[in-house]
């Protein structure tokens, strides 16, 4: 088990929370939590509201992948200096203010699209969602590496809870905000207005300004992070080629693979007799063969010495070959099979969350009331109670107790899938949801934080993030089919048996892992 400090008085921990780094992250968390609601839950209401199929809204949350395949250009944020920028502003708050502007950019470009006007204005919505989480997954590479280099390991609990209490809020403006805000200017479920939500969405990107004013005052982090090695523009141009081949190999395969996997997914479900089951096998194989097209070009690029291999050896492999050495072969796998669980439960959950509040028949001032505004406090209470639990008892031990109540609180959620429009249990099931969420994510934010070296600060903390996540949002995609076929109760069910496995790692990571 790992190593605890617990000669600091309660007193002397609180205190802590006003470190300048600390406060910094409620700032920086802030920014972070503003577009990803406008990517999930907010634009999920706006597509129901402006009458897209179930199924097809919670496909939406596939755009936000990009928080998951982040690592593929975490390198990119880590070695490539951008030009002038990072000489005036230095290299974490440089890519940090071109993410904050690329975010406000793509949240201008939702507003300017009606999803009701045709099936192409229901694409471009889904392009442009595409763009911000590409951006906002960017912000949140600089954002963790700033955190990471910024303070002290002993500090990474607090700032931890910190950034998660930001976080929550800039959710809470995007979420409650923009369903008040939606409401207000009049868009309800009877009466769709399209204007109304592109008033919301210009009111999100004023809201980031938030972000850009905190990385324009900050200070760059001193660390002894090793600097970027690219110096000639010739070097700077073909990395950022090989970047922009690889992706463009990865897009158009996939793309183009779409017929032959709607073929197979035909086959596969008269074999399975379950199209839902045959489609997310198909769409595995599918996004696997993507990948290793995207990874044969890199190969084949490198060969003939388009880009050096030392240059992609100490952005790609480097950062891997380390964590994999300092762990050992075994304990390295495990922790990674570790991390690719423990947000399993909530979040394959959280993605049909508010579409289930509503189909109870919950207001949208309902939902943003309760699911929202007061589920934001709690979560914050959460995350500060796990940040400050993790630096009395230890991070593994928080871990555990927060992988524990994750699954055991969507229980819950059963409950109220029997009980119906009460209010009451609308906020015992969010009150405990949100608590056991936010002390979840204040241990396991530090927990991989402690797994990162600081050579690698971006790439590796990336790849962590994004294992993190991408599981989980796979599956979330079908969570909507999922109901459709099986109801609430069973789907929730499920949902909480899935902690299971992740409790049984986390019990026989803390015996080999020393914190």
């Amino acid at each position: 088990m790992e190593n605890v400090n617990p000669q600091s008085s309660w007193l002397t921990t609180l205190g802590k929370f006003t470190h300048p780094r600390v406060v910094t992250m409620l700032f920086l968390g802030f920014s972070a939590g503003i577009p990803i609601l406008l990517i999930f839950s907010s634009l999920s209401l706006w597509l129901r509201e402006a009458g897209v199929e179930r199924a097809a809204v919670t496909y939406f949350s596939w755009a936000a992948l990009g928080y998951s395949f982040k690592f593929v250009w975490a390198p990119l944020v880590d070695q490539l200096p951008l030009p002038w920028l990072s000489r005036v502003l230095g290299r974490r708050r440089a890519w940090m203010l071109v993410a904050q502007f690329a975010i406000i950019a793509a949240i201008v470009l939702m507003a300017s699209i009606d999803p009701k006007a045709s099936d192409y204005s229901l694409t471009l919505m889904a392009l442009a969602a595409v763009l911000l989480g590409f951006s906002s997954a960017t912000q949140d590479i600089v954002i963790d590496a700033y955190r990471i280099e910024s303070a002290e390991s002993e500090l990474q609990a607090l700032l931890s809870a910190t950034y998660i209490a930001g976080y929550r809020i800039g959710m809470l403006v995007a979420g409650a905000g923009s369903l008040y805000l939606a409401a207000s200017f009049g868009s309800t479920s009877d009466a769709y207005s399209y204007q109304a939500w592109q008033y919301t969405y210009w009111l999100m990107a004023a809201a980031m300004l938030v972000g850009i004013v905190t990385t324009l005052i900050i200070d760059e982090p001193e660390t002894k992070a090793a600097s970027p090695f690219i110096d000639s523009t010739r070097e700077y141009i073909r990395f950022m080629a090989l970047f922009v081949v690889v992706v463009a190999g990865f897009v158009g395969c996939f793309y183009l693979a779409g017929d032959a996997a709607r073929s197979a997914k035909s086959l596969l479900t008269e074999l399975f007799a379950n199209r839902y089951l045959a489609g997310f096998l198909i769409e595995c194989l599918r996004l696997a063969i993507a990948i290793g097209v995207g990874g044969a070009l890199a190969f084949a690029l490198v060969k003939v010495e388009f880009v050096s291999y030392e240059m992609v050896n100490r952005s790609y492999l480097m950062p891997v070959r380390d964590f994999f050495r300092r762990y050992g072969l075994s304990l390295a796998w495990m922790l990674l099979v570790l991390i690719g669980f423990y947000r399993i439960s909530d979040i394959v959950l959280g993605v049909i969350a508010n579409v289930f509040y509503q189909d109870l028949g919950f207001s949208k001032i309902e939902i943003a009331l309760v699911s929202k505004t007061f589920g934001l406090l709690m979560t914050i209470v959460g995350g500060f109670a796990g940040g400050l639990l993790a630096m009395r008892f230890g991070v593994m031990r928080i871990l555990f107790l927060g992988a524990l109540l994750s699954a055991a609180t969507n229980l819950l959620f059963m409950l109220l899938a029997s009980v119906g429009h009460d209010m009451m249990w609308l906020y015992i099931v969010i009150s405990a949801d949100n608590i056991s969420a936010g002390l979840a994510s204040a241990a396991f934010i530090a927990f991989l934080s402690s797994l990162t070296n600081i050579s690698f600060t971006a790439t590796q903390y990336a790849i962590f993030s994004s294992l993190m996540t991408l599981l989980p949002k796979v599956i979330g995609g079908y969570s909507g089919s999922m109901v459709d076929s099986i109801g609430y109760p069973v789907f929730f069910l499920l949902t909480a048996l899935m902690g299971i496995p992740v409790l049984l790692l986390i019990v026989y990571a803390a015996r080999r892992y020393r914190w």
